[in-house]
């Protein structure tokens, strides 16, 4: 593919050029993404230092704050740098970077909520094969495919872009590099490509959210005929901060913190 890129800088002109509303800007982003890091990195410590959180459950949900981690990564910090600067600007190389991990790690994110539905199904209305069927091989299988394909889904996305001659202007109307603001910086019609990356995008969003909506339906439905205790046990597994093991995992890990501190 020979590339027409005569863009080489790129200017984002951000969410606001109000001095005043940059700081606000500056402290939304920075609040959320903090709060957002560091709940990820809870769960990724607490799971990796707890002997108790081995299940293929906890398996998945280590990779879901992973890639939720690496995905917010991707957009927040460059956002709340620029929205100190008078003038923001990403080279272009540093856009198709930024475009290509954002789609990637946002894909990702979505497998592995799919992952996680099917585990939950199977742990609900398979109890007796769950060990089995989602053994700890299979689950490793199902999260590399799932890298795999959100590659490919990315790379994607970033060659039919770059199948567009890129020659000026090179101003983006937005607060980070993405598609749609991109295309527009293209000098040739950009109607067939849009909509194979909209076709792209909307079939992995789509069956996507039917996988997770028929898995749940038929999760609910095997509930029926449990006792209501039965199915508040059940229920209680859907990869909450109120599971009672993950509580439990990290008062310990807060537990070892203090007692480490104590000593020094």
């Amino acid at each position: 593919m020979q590339l027409n890129i005569n863009v080489t800088e790129i200017i984002l002109l951000g969410l606001t050029q109000d001095p005043g509303r940059k700081y606000i800007v500056f402290s939304v982003f920075l609040f959320f993404y903090m709060g957002t890091l560091l709940g990820n990195l809870l769960i990724i410590a607490t799971i990796k230092t707890s002997q108790a959180l081995g299940s293929p459950m906890y398996f998945f949900l280590f990779y879901l704050s992973l890639s939720d981690t690496c995905f917010s990564t991707t957009v927040a910090p460059r956002t709340i740098v620029d929205s100190l600067l008078k003038d923001a600007s990403i080279s272009f190389n540093e856009c198709i970077i930024q475009i290509f991990t954002f789609h990637f790690f946002g894909c990702l994110e979505i497998f592995i909520l799919i992952l996680m539905a099917v585990d939950r199904y199977v742990a609900i209305c398979k109890p007796l094969h769950y060990m089995t069927i989602m053994s700890r091989r299979v689950c490793g299988v199902l999260v590399a495919i799932a890298w795999v394909g959100s590659c490919v889904h990315s790379l994607v996305q970033i060659f039919l872009a770059l199948s567009l001659p890129f020659c000026g202007p090179n101003v983006i109307d937005h607060y980070f590099c993405d598609l749609q603001p991109l295309l527009k910086l293209a000098c040739s019609d950009t109607y067939m490509i849009n909509l194979l990356l909209v076709s792209n995008s909307g079939a992995i969003c789509t069956v996507s959210f039917l996988v997770l909506m028929v898995s749940y339906v038929i999760i609910l439905h095997s509930l029926r005929n449990h006792s209501a205790d039965g199915r508040r046990k059940a229920l209680s597994t859907f990869y909450t901060l109120r599971n009672a093991e993950v509580k439990n995992a990290m008062k310990k890990l807060w537990r070892k913190k203090v007692v480490s501190d104590d000593r020094k």
